[in-house]
């Protein structure tokens, strides 16, 4: 990821960091420390950004390649350097670049974890395409405390820059003088106990390798190559490997991925009475036949044919991961701020909701003077801060605390409204005698001539008037049938006696009222309100009165929920 990526990152970050510092709900001055402290932190790290822009100035003298670049970086070190890169082993790093990949020359070991950090600043996603490359040449080695040395120095430095996490595989490469030198890499990789050859794009065992020529020189050739790249991995095999795997090591980095060797007519470098002349001596007994060649200065080939076999991470493009890591912050920054406002609304409706169930558990009292009165009026001024806060919210709207669509005030602040609509002020002298009150009903819409039986279309109102009924809860409910002078009179005294129950019957079974709450009257024509002799005084004397009388306790009326059913629900 690019440094620009980056700082745009941090800014994305400092940004959705500010938007929930708006939606918590915070104090004015603490949300201003808040502020100032994000501000402040995106800053530092947008200048420490910077900075590392502008730090490794040797490697960005080497022109690296584009962010995008997806091919193994090998950081060389070991022997052999001038003869790889054709430069002074104490000059700046050398960078080589090929179809395959690229080198880039370690003048000195310990210089490895500054020149990874470096790379790193400038290319932060190439922690995955980075490698080892160590050359040791049993030629131009003649102590083998030394050799020793120079590989744990090597373990110590690998280990500091796996310590970041770095994977770092490392390649270990010899390169062996013999006049039977070819162009041919012998490798073999951790896990293998077989070598391939590599040469000229081809892949293929040592013995295949060996058949493959028609000639008997080259076959001669090929076999005598074999022989000496056998012998250089038992070399390796006794004095280098044991120490990248040695268990009582303070810092073993594992086995390389890759031990490669190749032959080259001139080693520059060759010492006489090398560690590979003494080795071939202990195991031969004969004397090494190149012992007396003059070393002189030749350019040694680079392996890269082997840099295929290097384990490398595909990276994904520098934009596309920017891209996912903001998306990653804003989920983040979405499902706190959802969680942040669903909290908030939680304690909102466990507020009111204590409000009002406050309110509610003190009994109403009938005088000023009672000590109830005083704690009903303080929850009611409690009920009443509450519906202008959120009588506020609704014509306003929604704090950014309380919103994201989950904001539920509202059925609350009907709740409140109502409450407080219906709260009523006690009287402060005696209480004053409540008048019975009387709905009157005409039979007519009630039932047909000579029925008791209810019509349909009397559902109305019956409903009308058992409204009003419920608006007098705990009265005593007097109905009484009425008839007019038309027909005998114990026929007149039966039907209005029957229509009164039928009517009776439905209220209580619609209204849920107990059956003490009424008292069922039959009058007949006793108690005319009009003449009989017309046609209009007799329908109004076609009657059932109910009368509401405030007998204190006349009804007892039962608790709510206690079998009685909402009059909407029996109505339907």
């Amino acid at each position: 990821m690019t440094l620009k990526l980056r700082q745009g990152l941090w800014l994305w970050a400092g940004t959705l960091a500010l938007v929930l510092l708006a939606i918590f709900p915070q104090s004015g001055w603490s949300r201003v420390a808040l502020a100032v402290i994000v501000v402040g932190g995106v800053a530092v790290a947008c200048a420490r950004i910077a900075r590392q822009r502008q730090m490794p100035d040797s490697v960005d003298r080497l022109a690296l390649p584009p962010a995008a670049y997806s091919r193994p970086l090998v950081l060389v070190c070991g022997d052999g350097l001038e003869s790889l890169f054709g430069e002074a082993d104490t000059g700046p790093p050398v960078l080589r670049n090929i179809e395959q990949g690229s080198y880039l020359r370690v003048p000195r070991v310990e210089q490895l974890p500054e020149l990874v950090e470096d790379i790193l600043a400038l290319r932060p996603g190439w922690g995955e395409q980075l490698s080892v490359m160590l050359i040791v040449n049993p030629g131009e080695h003649s102590d083998a405390a030394i050799l020793a040395g120079r590989v744990r120095t090597l373990n110590y430095q690998v280990s500091l820059i796996r310590k970041r996490g770095i994977a770092l595989p490392l390649m270990l490469v010899s390169y062996l003088q013999s006049s039977a030198g070819n162009g041919a890499w012998f490798s073999r990789e951790a896990g293998q106990g077989h070598s391939n050859v590599r040469e000229a794009g081809a892949f293929l065992n040592p013995d295949d390798w060996q058949r493959l020529p028609a000639d008997n020189v080259t076959r001669s050739e090929r076999m005598q190559a074999s022989v000496l790249f056998n012998s250089a991995a038992a070399w390796l095999g006794e004095h280098v490997l044991p120490h990248f795997a040695c268990r009582e090591a303070r810092h073993p980095v594992g086995l390389p991925v890759i031990c490669a060797s190749a032959l080259v007519p001139q080693l520059p470098g060759k010492l006489s009475g090398n560690l590979w002349q003494q080795w071939r001596r202990d195991k031969t007994g004969l004397l090494d036949a190149d012992a007396q060649v003059q070393a002189v200065a030749a350019s040694l080939p680079f392996p890269d044919p082997l840099l295929s076999m290097l384990p490398v991470q595909a990276q994904r493009r520098p934009m596309r991961r920017a891209s996912v890591v903001a998306l990653w912050l804003f989920a983040v920054a979405v499902v706190v701020a959802l969680s942040s406002s669903a909290w908030q609304n939680t304690l909102l409706l466990r507020q009111v909701t204590d409000d009002l169930r406050r309110y509610t558990s003190i009994a109403p009292t009938e005088r000023r003077d009672q000590p109830e009165f005083a704690l009903r009026e303080e929850a009611l001024n409690v009920l009443r801060e509450d519906a202008v806060r959120l009588d506020s919210y609704y014509r306003q709207g929604a704090p950014l605390a309380l919103g994201l669509g989950l904001y539920h005030g509202e059925r609350l602040r009907e709740r409140l409204l109502a409450t407080i609509a219906g709260h009523r002020q006690p009287s402060s002298g005696p209480r004053p005698v409540r008048a019975a009150r009387t709905i009157r009903l005409d039979s007519l819409s009630l039932f047909s001539t000579a029925s008791a039986q209810l019509k349909t279309e009397s559902t109305k109102v019956l409903i009308d008037a058992l409204v009003g009924i419920k608006a007098q809860p705990g009265w005593l409910i007097i109905i009484s049938g009425h008839t007019d002078a038309v027909g005998s009179d114990e026929h007149n005294l039966q039907l209005s006696r029957a229509r009164a129950a039928a009517v009776r019957e439905w209220m209580q079974r619609m209204g849920g009222i107990p059956d003490s709450c009424f008292a069922v009257q039959g009058f007949g024509k006793s108690q005319p309100i009009a003449s009989n002799d017309t046609e209009a005084g007799r329908q109004a004397n076609r009657r059932v009165d109910i009368r509401l009388v405030p007998e204190a306790g006349a009804c007892a009326l039962p608790s709510a929920g206690a079998g009685v059913q909402p009059l909407a629900a029996n109505a339907a």
